[in-house]
């Protein structure tokens, strides 16, 4: 075996155990959310924002989505208030949201 594989395999093992301490932690405690959760939520925050970019009259790159535990919040800048109403009725609708918080502002 010569160096670069075990420089190889040791750097490997080590992102392993990384990984592997990191996500231990996100179940350590009850008030934590356990790993399938923050995955959740990860894909509840891309199907938002994929359904913004599907709204013609909301700028979805001005929008940002972080989702905790199926609450959505909003936030960023769209040009109306008919459109913070807009990102709201979208973000209703997606699977998996079980509640808006919009703290979108006019620009």
């Amino acid at each position: 075996m010569n160096l670069a594989n075990t420089s190889r395999s040791t750097v490997i093992r080590s992102i392993f155990l990384a990984a592997a301490l990191a996500l231990s932690g996100c179940a350590s405690a009850p008030a934590d959310r356990s790993v399938g959760v923050v995955v959740e939520d990860a894909a509840i925050s891309t199907r938002v924002k994929a359904a913004l970019a599907g709204a013609p009259d909301v700028k979805a790159r001005d929008v940002q989505v972080e989702t905790y535990r199926g609450v959505v919040q909003l936030s960023g800048f769209v040009d109306s208030q008919e459109n913070v109403r807009r990102a709201t009725d979208v973000a209703r609708r997606v699977d998996g949201v079980r509640e808006v918080k919009n703290d979108l502002i006019v620009k």
